[in-house]
């Protein structure tokens, strides 16, 4: 039952190349960053990561992002990374945009072993008609779009049919953790970090603070550690703010 591993670079071992990569946190708020750097230094390359965002450019999956070793991404916000625009303007990655709550259900969703589902958001529009670019080529033009998607109604009104994300793998970042996996996070941290942590076949946990099992409140678990195949312990963890706003 013990899942502690000696270090990031040691959970994140088998990590390797074309990899699928759910990854917590919102912004900068709450992302396994140690994680992140200990897959840089793997080497692995066109990974496949789903994610709420990618990151800035030089911090959180914004480093494999500047390293080349991201070939597509899922996530539904892009908007502070620069070599994100390029990339993707420029044919180098692909990307699926998704709105945000489909985003966290076709997470929670895989999760909980539940293979689609249906909802109202992205009715009417390219969301379910089809047709957002997915990948350029080289020249500009549209290499891939998304496809049309099935449209319901029920008692009246319409939905459109998406699909649960399971991925190979998920990281995340909490701020308590046993040796038996069971997670707690910290205020807003708690984002995405559960809908990943249970969309991964193998889910790896950094954690601030490492007890043994017994310490944390059961009733104060976020992530059961049956969720939870890696935890290792990490300190001195430089958080950055995305957007620093002060008043006078």
């Amino acid at each position: 039952m013990n899942k502690v591993y000696d270090s990031p670079a040691a959970a994140v071992a088998d990590i390797s190349d074309g990899s699928t990569l759910a990854v917590g946190g919102f912004g900068l708020c709450g992302i396994p960053n140690e994680l992140i750097r200990a897959v840089l230094e793997n080497g692995a390359r066109n990974l496949e990561t789903v994610s709420n965002n990618c990151g800035v450019d030089d911090w959180g999956l914004g480093v494999l992002l500047n390293a080349k070793r991201i070939r597509r991404t899922t996530g539904s916000y892009v908007g502070e990374n620069k070599e994100f625009e390029r990339q993707y303007l420029s044919g180098e990655l692909e990307v699926e945009l998704v709105p945000q709550g489909t985003l966290a259900e076709r997470l929670r969703a895989g999760g909980a072993g539940i293979p689609a589902f249906y909802t109202p958001a992205g009715v009417g529009t390219q969301v379910a008609d089809g047709g957002i670019p997915w990948r350029y080529d080289e020249r500009g033009d549209v290499a891939l779009a998304s496809p049309a998607k099935e449209v319901r109604e029920f008692d009246g009104r319409r939905y459109v049919l998406e699909f649960a994300i399971r991925t190979r793998f998920a990281l995340v970042h909490a701020r308590y953790g046993d040796t038996h996996g069971n997670l707690i996070y910290e205020k807003s941290a708690a984002n995405f970090n559960p809908l990943c942590a249970s969309a991964g076949q193998i889910t790896i946990a950094q954690v601030e603070e490492l007890v043994e099992p017994g310490v944390l409140d059961p009733m104060q678990i976020h992530t059961p550690g049956i969720f939870v195949q890696r935890v290792v312990h990490v300190t001195n963890i430089e958080k950055r703010i995305e957007k620093r706003t002060v008043t006078q």
